[in-house]
């Protein structure tokens, strides 16, 4: 089906939000957008530390971002990076953090981004996208509710 518009603009977000990754010992890039109830839009890369340990992920950065500006609630996220095999899907942690924010399921668009950090090309209707949510990529989530 065709990329709707929230999706692709969450996707161009992530995309544009992915040049700003500190990634220098994976050189695995990751850009992530996430959309909050009130309608803003927070952005987020992947930032690593040498100690791997404090490294924080595309998705919790971006998400990081909006809840200190107040937004808690979110409606929808988007994740780009790129790997030659496929989509690449939040980890085990940013999916226990998205799901903490997102107080029902959400859509959760997944894409491909190019291989070189060239210019930045936009989605189109004939890209490859996983359309997903939150409740599918952790559906045994842990809560104390």
């Amino acid at each position: 089906c065709a990329l709707d518009n929230c999706g692709r603009e969450l996707l161009e977000d992530a995309l544009n939000a992915r040049c700003n990754a500190y990634a220098p010992y994976s050189k695995f890039k990751v850009g992530a957008a996430f959309r909050a109830k009130c309608g803003q839009v927070f952005t987020g890369c992947n930032v690593e530390n040498v100690a791997f340990t404090p490294t924080c992920c595309a998705e919790r950065t971006a998400l990081l971002k909006g809840i200190s500006e107040g937004q808690t609630t979110y409606t929808a996220g988007a994740v780009v990076a790129y790997h030659p095999s496929g989509f690449t899907t939040p980890c085990g942690v940013c999916r226990q953090f998205i799901h903490e924010f997102a107080k029902r399921d959400m859509p959760i668009y997944i894409a491909q981004a190019p291989e070189c950090d060239g210019k930045l090309p936009a989605f189109d209707d004939n890209d490859e996208v996983l359309v997903t949510s939150i409740f599918h990529l952790l559906p045994h989530s842990f809560t104390t509710y």
